[in-house]
């Protein structure tokens, strides 16, 4: 920033912290202030003591070189509770960076300088510091032995379910770019401690840069207000939620904050392992006309015209994905229940995941079955969610039916269908379902292409040979119309025109 301080709020959280507090302001370097514009805000959490006293004392004294600001919660907010009103206090009054410290001297404020410059040089979105970077030094410092194995523990299990590589989960020595803050939703975080798990979740979730500095270990005879066990089991609930949102198994409105572009990357084309993308590549001769109804970006047309030489049409309401090229695009909302084309134009029409966001399925396919029925080798390929998926089955059981951003349950989802449905949808539209397929779980979506998925495939697909109904992820259906009454009134009227002339050419000659 050219010409104007970048401004730091030192934000100190305090309970029961009198005899410390005052140490803690006085360590802060002055050196902060060449650089930064500095302020420090002090939120005693409704201390049993005089914390609030003490702080306000020091604010009048003359060798601070920071303006202090000491607030008061009258009802203990909690440590997670008391960090949102400093992250309130610093997004409202525009500072840069806020850099979160203990009240009770845990953590060395002679390091903020060194915390800092990481974010102050553009380099990260938050800097942590690690007592664990520098091998054994947590232990020289005094941390407890036990405390060691679990901080261990509890990192390496948090460091697996989020494809991390932090050295540290679990320290509270923290500083924040306040626009990165702006962007995830800490207001929904837990009150109590493991707000810092989720927070770091949320980060994670979101695509913003976390950079470790080590910092010294210091263990004194303050007093401990955390329960051990407790603590590890949010954790542990904390992290596992978070991971079965990315499966689509929960959703939770606080770990919602991956950036478009990555939370739309399953609309891809998921190749390697059977998808309705394989499926249909499958059943799409070579040189056929395609009709991609709902095309989400045209990945899976220019796969078409790649491997097939098809020649395809695609219809949404969105673009196009960078550089797809098409044979056709119109841009059409298939919700105002009219067709731009004809589908007797084309061999095969596509609804891959289209279904399930439609207002009125049963007109859709109604006017589907009006425009195809003349054309009896035009097939549909349909591809839905099956609600009657195992896993959604046995959390409904536990009274949990949660829409998400993605899967089964997709907030953007009208209907929802199981085998059974999406059949008597069809038939009773006058179509023939030709094929029925049972699709897996896409295990490389959520684990990456290794042995983990490929082996959970491979389970998945014997359990759907089991029972396709109960472990198919989702529905894959070939369809074909059958002829309306019209055209069946039409065929009998040409055929008894041709028998009639035949009977008649038979009398005529026998006269």
């Amino acid at each position: 920033m050219t010409g104007q301080k970048q401004r730091l709020l030192v934000f100190i959280v305090a309970y029961n912290a009198e005899r410390t507090i005052e140490d803690v302001l006085r360590r802060i370097p002055h050196a902060l202030a060449e650089t930064y514009h500095v302020e420090v805000l002090i939120i005693d959490d409704s201390s049993k003591d005089s914390t609030f006293e003490r702080g306000h004392a020091v604010k009048h004294a003359e060798d601070l070189p920071f303006d202090l600001h000491v607030l008061y919660n009258p009802v203990n907010q909690g440590y997670g509770g008391n960090q949102k009103i400093g992250y309130h206090f610093a997004i409202e009054q525009c500072f840069d960076f806020v850099a979160l410290v203990h009240g009770d001297g845990q953590y060395a404020p002679e390091c903020l300088p060194e915390l800092v410059k990481p974010l102050s040089d553009g380099d990260a979105d938050a800097v942590f510091g690690s007592r664990m970077m520098a091998r054994g030094a947590a232990l020289r410092g005094g941390m407890p032995y036990y405390k060691f194995i679990g901080n261990k523990i509890l990192s390496w299990f948090e460091n697996r379910m989020l494809r991390t590589d932090l050295t540290e989960f679990h320290s509270g020595y923290r500083i924040y770019s306040v626009v990165a803050l702006r962007k995830i939703p800490f207001h929904l975080n837990t009150n109590v401690f493991h707000f810092d798990t989720e927070i770091i979740i949320q980060f994670v979730f979101a695509g913003l840069r976390i950079r470790e500095l080590p910092i010294p270990t210091y263990y004194g005879d303050e007093i401990c207000h955390v329960d051990g066990l407790k603590y590890a089991w949010d954790v542990v609930k904390a992290v596992l939620v978070s991971r079965a949102q990315e499966l689509s198994l929960l959703y939770d409105r606080k770990f919602d904050c991956r950036p478009a572009e990555i939370e739309n990357a399953h609309y891809e084309i998921k190749r390697g392992y059977r998808s309705p993308h394989t499926e249909a590549l499958a059943r799409v001769s070579q040189g056929a006309r395609v009709l991609d109804l709902g095309c989400a970006g045209g990945y899976m047309g220019a796969l078409l015209r790649q491997e097939r030489g098809a020649v395809v049409t695609g219809v949404d309401m969105f673009p196009l994905g960078d550089d797809i090229e098409l044979d056709g695009f119109i841009d059409h909302d298939l919700n105002a229940n009219t067709l731009p084309v004809e589908v007797t134009d084309f061999d095969s029409v596509l609804m891959l995941d289209v279904i399930e966001h439609l207002l009125s399925p049963e007109d859709f396919i109604d006017m589907l079955r009006q425009s195809s029925a003349a054309s009896p080798d035009t097939r549909l390929i349909v591809s839905t969610g099956n609600v009657s998926f195992v896993l959604t089955r046995f959390l409904h059981l536990f009274g949990q039916f949660n829409y998400g951003k993605r899967g089964i349950l997709d907030i953007t989802h009208t209907r929802l269908f199981t085998f059974a449905t999406l059949r008597r949808l069809f038939e009773q539209a006058g179509f023939d379902v030709t094929e029925t397929i049972g699709i897996p779980v896409p295990f490389p979506l959520a684990f990456g292409d290794n042995g983990v998925s490929k082996g959970l495939l491979w389970i998945n697909q014997a359990l759907i040979r089991l029972w396709k109904t109960m472990f198919s992820y989702q529905i894959f259906f070939v369809v074909q119309a059958r002829p309306t009454l019209e055209t069946l009134l039409g065929t009998a009227y040409e055929h008894s025109d041709i028998r009639a002339r035949a009977v008649d050419k038979v009398q005529s000659k026998s006269a």
